[in-house]
């Protein structure tokens, strides 16, 4: 997909880059995301997304825009308040970069169709607030043999990393962070537990960089996990290896599997 005069202007601090270059803007602007959530991390994500000329994102979230969001939920406005998150982000999407195209899932992601949502686009991007969705999300990216690149925030504490266990050994598989399958959700809610919207900012905006890493092909996370300390202002990595427990649950994520 060739640049045009706007493209070429509206990306040329980034196109500088030896790391992106027209090639790689070319390949952001033909390549597809999918993002679950509309939320803390989802906001910045889906912005520098767009800012960065991904072609075609599309949003899953079945809210609507809340009072209470704003403090985290930088895509949206006091305006916004009511309305579907998923239309909301399409006109701040449009207003920012009317080049991309925002596809809304006005739906509740489950077992039932995230095959079907994942199928149609080349990375996903998972950012929701609940255990249960994070492994429906995982799964039905593995299994379609898409990376998955997943953050968590919680009070003033992030994590992110990538997920391509379909590939095989040494990648790791989000059961290979778990001694058992999880019986329920665990972890506060962000009204129960509370949550700094700067920290989820920072999470979001790594998760965006590491999207458009695995776009240009660019060394992916997999295999390693990042925290983020915001008390601390600390970023540490951590090896997250392919555990022997967990073989089984991997090898369904076979490379045969992938596309």
């Amino acid at each position: 997909m060739s640049l045009s005069e706007s493209d070429l202007m509206r990306h040329a601090r980034q196109i500088v880059l030896p790391e992106i270059g027209g090639t790689g803007q070319e390949r952001l602007l033909a390549a597809s995301v999918l993002v679950i959530g509309a939320g803390g991390l989802g906001s910045p994500l889906l912005l520098y997304l767009a800012a960065a000329g991904v072609g075609r994102i599309g949003v899953v979230d079945f809210d609507v825009v809340d009072l209470s969001n704003l403090q985290r939920q930088v895509v949206f406005s006091t305006a916004d308040c009511g309305t579907k998150k998923v239309e909301a982000v399409r006109a701040r999407l449009k207003e920012l970069n009317p080049h991309v195209q925002l596809v809304p899932h006005d739906l509740r992601l489950d077992a039932g169709n995230a095959a079907g949502l994942v199928a149609g686009y080349d990375v996903i991007a998972d950012g929701c607030d609940d255990l249960g969705t994070r492994l429906v999300v995982h799964d039905a990216a593995m299994a379609a043999g898409k990376p998955l690149v997943s953050g968590a925030v919680q009070g003033m504490d992030g994590q992110l990393t990538t997920y391509k266990a379909y590939l095989g050994a040494p990648h790791p598989c989000m059961r290979c962070l778990m001694r058992e399958e999880p019986g329920g959700d665990t972890l506060p809610t962000c009204a129960q537990g509370g949550i700094l919207g700067a920290a989820a900012g920072v999470v979001g905006s790594l998760q965006a960089v590491e999207v458009i890493k695995e776009i240009l092909g660019h060394e992916s996370l997999s295999g390693r996990m990042m925290h983020y300390d915001a008390m601390a202002c600390d970023l540490t990595p951590m090896r997250l290896p392919r555990r022997d427990a967990c073989r089984q649950t991997c090898v369904e994520f076979s490379p045969s599997r992938a596309r």
